[in-house]
């Protein structure tokens, strides 16, 4: 159930993916940083938090409090944080109702194993399992900042339960779904735009497979810094993170052809474009029909659509120089993407393809078919603007700037529309600007 948010500082902490524990975590620095560690200095409590920014206090709160409030959102007075949130904000975010119900049922459940015994319940590994799986078929549904704070409290879940039990079954099926958060957690660090602790975050994923022998994993996390290799100028070592996956037993169809695609890119951007040709055919052969626990089983952000495989396709066409194949395949992304249900739709792969299939169209000097299909990209919410859609943009923001361009009015528009765009993206605002440092892909 999603709502629009009632105040503006229900509106500040949706667009900052500020829980209640978060929030909390803030009210308490910010009083300490004005007030000293005072033990009456002001708290908030969960119920209290809920009238706040449920738009149900009929007066201010202390001086105390309201001077903490606006420590944390300089610009704005306590009167207006307790008032309406902005009108009429295209970008405005959503009060989730979702998030405080999942919440309590986690705290619930928490309460009843502690309550129940000393060790760990089964049904509690069951609902921590449930978790990871819901985190991971809803990563495309969610800002990638979202997805991260959801991941980041279930490894703090997960770990409190290592803490509980030395049952060595137990242990090891934790340290697998410890494990799954981790490789959660590192893509979306990348899609901020973290490169550093996106990486640190897959070789804990990978070490995490290898120690409990969950090779899938291993494989995905190896698959993830091969990529993140290759964004970060190191393609020779993406080629060798791939290949190294690939070597891992009991992966299903869909790990190595994502593992394929990773590789291919990686060999198209060291110009070897024969190796990537054929990492390309392996991406796309059929398969024998082979399945894992975790590519397979789990799915979501661990799966590889064919929609996803054919706009990798397609951005790998473009760093060999394949405009046709590149502007075809991309369209097949699209086309694949509009046959699934509303609902399951990632507006990441639709706005990556679509920014190849412009690409595609602007290196045949098709700038009216490059702006047509650029429509799709300036439909994504900017807290959704992953890295891949940034770097994609930026690519094209860099070609626009060719001397055949200058003075067009065209070509002009669709750069400043470029730099607009990715100027309020997360790894913009919050990482390391990659949009205009990365390698294009």
């Amino acid at each position: 159930m999603r709502t629009e948010p009632r105040t503006l500082l229900a509106w500040l902490c949706a667009r900052e993916g500020l829980s209640y524990r978060k929030f909390d975590e803030k009210f308490t620095e910010y009083g300490v940083r004005l007030f000293g560690n005072n033990p009456r200095n002001p708290t908030c409590g969960e119920t209290q938090f809920r009238r706040w920014t449920g738009g149900k206090l009929q007066t201010l709160p202390g001086p105390e409090t309201c001077q903490i409030l606006e420590a944390i959102w300089p610009g704005y007075t306590a009167a207006q944080l307790f008032g309406p949130p902005p009108k009429g904000d295209p970008q405005a975010p959503v009060y989730d109702l979702e998030e405080r119900v999942r919440m309590t049922a986690e705290e619930a459940l928490e309460g009843a194993d502690q309550t129940a015994s000393a060790s760990i319940s089964d049904n509690t590994i069951d609902e921590l399992r449930d978790q990871v799986r819901a985190v991971a078929q809803g990563y495309h549904l969610v800002p990638p900042a979202q997805a991260y704070e959801a991941a980041d409290r279930l490894r703090v879940a997960i770990e409190r339960q290592r803490d509980r039990t030395q049952v060595p079954v137990q242990q090891q099926e934790l340290m697998i779904l410890n494990g799954q958060t981790a490789a959660l957690l590192s893509v979306a660090a990348f899609d901020l735009g973290y490169f550093q602790p996106a990486r640190s975050l897959a070789r804990t994923a990978a070490m995490f497979g290898e120690t409990t022998r969950f090779t899938p994993l291993q494989a995905f996390a190896d698959g993830t810094l091969a990529y993140i290799a290759y964004h970060t100028g190191s393609a020779t070592e993406a080629v060798a993170k791939a290949t190294r996956a690939l070597s891992c037993g009991g992966l299903g169809d869909v790990a190595i052809r994502r593992l394929q695609a990773i590789k291919a890119r990686a060999h198209a951007h060291l110009g070897d474009v024969v190796s990537a040709r054929r990492a390309i055919q392996l991406s796309s052969d059929a398969g024998q029909d082979r399945y894992d626990d975790l590519h397979d089983e789990i799915g979501g952000e661990f799966a590889f659509s064919p929609e996803r495989l054919a706009m990798s396709t397609s951005t790998t066409a473009l760093l060999m120089g394949d405009t046709e194949r590149a502007e075809a395949d991309a369209q097949r992304a699209l086309e694949l993407l509009a046959r699934r249900p509303q609902e399951n739709q990632s507006a990441h792969v639709r706005a990556g393809a679509a920014a190849d299939l412009a690409y595609a169209r602007l290196l045949a000097d098709d700038v009216d078919g490059a702006a047509e299909a650029l429509a799709l990209v300036w439909a994504v919410p900017a807290d959704q603007r992953k890295t891949g859609i940034v770097v994609r943009t930026a690519r094209i923001a860099r070609h626009l700037t060719r001397p055949v361009y200058h003075g067009a009015p065209l070509p002009t528009t669709l750069r400043e529309q470029i730099e607009d765009f990715n100027r309020v993206s997360p790894p913009h605002r919050l990482g390391p600007h990659v949009g205009l440092l990365a390698i294009e892909g």
